[in-house]
């Protein structure tokens, strides 16, 4: 029996789905933080702002290293409702960031256990996620923030998190401190080594591109950009940001390009490889894919969860389901806090396809347990069904007497 039936995830994750509502008015004496660049170009508030689950929610705080040294880079702010992981910002170089929530009509929230763009979704358009949960009340508190946790995201660190479920719009802004603790030592750098050594001009140009940037002047912060890698073609991540605007932009070959330029200028820098992979994920192309994150992976293979999650999806796209289990087994084990679920999904699919159906039926059952609210359970119960009635008659034709 062939489990075509379990159409196999083309989830996005962490590294390669983004929601990026535009950057909220930071505190007083603090520097612009939060992505710059808008997906679908300028927010609108929502109409029925004497709705407390629609107003505007700012929320800001600062990352620290536990080790008190600065940060190396700046990193992700990552929001996490019903394990589902969503970029909203990311910090200034000292670590500080704010953002807005309640601008964007497509925010993903606690109600919402699907990517937004919905590409390479699983059964028809919708991804296994939180059912609507507009009936539920929790106190004051706001229902987009339900089972939620704040996070960093910075590659070779692990992320203390800050909880949001009690947080409400007329609170503080101030979440406080997220603390990241340093992992093992890997290849790969989280900070470009060779952009350090940028000469004066190019170094310049960059910053005013960075400066463009936090003005949502993305045309010219591409002209700064540009010419810092014609003064420094090094400039690895200059590079890679102009790859950011494109891939913003909805120019997808560009940003390839670029992010392919920065891994040129510097093989080991590993924000490029990260970017790549989403493009290949949200664009179907599975070879790329494994071949992304298979560099990705011998750079940095202690600490690259993600990597090896989608990994995992570009295997099995390609029928390698040997690999895909072994690389979703990985990225079940690198996470024991089980903030991504879909891995045990990807993996019973793997298992499903080597015909260990015992095993694939845990991991289902895994997955729907971690994820109550998910909107496809009925599917995914009959695809369960589907690989426990396959267990059954694998077994009771191991006991069935061989003929003479």
């Amino acid at each position: 029996m062939r489990f075509w039936g379990l159409a196999i995830f083309a989830l996005l994750s962490a590294g390669a789905a983004r929601s990026q509502p535009r950057v909220g008015t930071p505190p007083p004496n603090q520097p612009p933080a939060g992505n710059p660049i808008p997906r679908n170009g300028p927010m609108t508030p929502f109409p029925d702002d004497n709705d407390p689950n629609k107003r505007v929610i700012f929320i800001s705080g600062i990352v620290v290293i536990s080790d008190g040294t600065p940060l190396p880079e700046r990193a992700k702010i990552e929001r996490v409702c019903s394990n589902f992981p969503v970029v909203d910002g990311e910090t200034d170089r000292k670590g500080h960031f704010s953002f807005e929530l309640g601008r964007s009509r497509d925010l993903p929230d606690a109600t919402v256990g699907a990517n937004p763009s919905n590409h390479g979704a699983p059964f028809g358009n919708t991804l296994p996620g939180a059912k609507n949960m507009s009936n539920r009340s929790l106190g004051n508190s706001d229902r987009r923030l339900w089972g939620c946790e704040l996070r960093a995201v910075l590659p070779g660190f692990r992320s203390d998190a800050i909880q949001l479920d009690t947080f409400h719009y007329l609170d503080d802004p101030n979440v406080g401190t997220i603390v990241l603790h340093r992992l093992a030592k890997v290849d790969g750098l989280t900070i470009s080594v060779v952009s350090a050594l940028a000469p004066k001009d190019a170094r310049k140009a960059y910053e005013q591109g960075r400066q463009a940037e936090a003005k949502l002047n993305f045309e010219e912060a591409h002209r700064d950009f540009q010419k810092a890698v014609e003064v420094y073609p090094q400039y690895s991540i200059a590079w890679f940001e102009m790859g950011r605007i494109a891939e913003q932009g909805g120019h997808s070959d560009d940003a390839r390009e670029s992010y392919k330029q920065a891994i040129t200028a510097e093989p080991k820098y590993l924000q490029p490889y990260e970017q790549l992979c989403g493009l290949a994920l949200r664009e179907a192309k599975w070879q790329e894919l494994v071949d992304f994150t298979d560099q990705w992976l011998k750079l940095d293979p202690l600490n690259s969860s993600n990597a090896y999650y989608l990994s995992s999806i570009g295997n099995l796209q390609m029928l390698h389901p040997n690999i895909a289990e072994k690389n979703a087994r990985e990225a079940v084990r690198m996470d024991p806090g089980k903030k991504n679920m879909r891995a045990r999904y990807v993996l019973g699919v793997a298992l499903a396809q080597n015909r260990d159906f015992t095993e694939a039926a845990e991991a289902i059952r895994s997955y729907l347990e971690g994820t109550p609210e998910i909107t496809d359970r009925p599917l995914v119960e009959k695809q369960l069904q589907q690989i426990q009635d396959a267990a059954q008659e694998k077994i009771l034709k191991a006991d069935r007497p061989k003929p003479r």
